[in-house]
């Protein structure tokens, strides 16, 4: 059975000290919308059509069940980076999830 090499307690101490480094995080997606409102004769029926918004939409899971809000224009500003940081938290456990893998594939000879 082989064990992880340098390199690969190297890239596991990368990915170590850079998920201490994210900050506060919020999961979910977010979505801009803009939209029509359908009254007749309002900007956004018009050619071109000028929508309304910008709307931002947050949408996670609570209980297994969906729960949406819809966020303010100084709360997405507020929170935008707490929504970067839940993005850059998910690549980091892929790719330490991707590491290991590869390690505990080699060392079983699973590949």
């Amino acid at each position: 059975m082989s064990r992880p090499t340098v390199q690969d307690r190297a890239a596991q101490a990368k990915i170590a000290a850079d998920l201490g480094s994210v900050g506060f995080a919020l999961p979910g997606t977010i979505l801009e919308r803009r939209i029509r409102c359908g009254k007749p004769g309002c900007r956004c029926a018009a050619d071109p059509p000028r929508l309304h918004g910008p709307y931002y939409q947050w949408t996670r899971k609570v209980k297994g069940k969906t729960e949406t809000r819809l966020l303010t224009p100084a709360q997405m500003t507020r929170y935008a980076s707490w929504f970067e940081n839940a993005k850059r938290l998910r690549t980091l456990t892929s790719e330490l999830e991707a590491l290991s893998l590869d390690i505990a594939e080699s060392a079983e000879d699973w590949g």
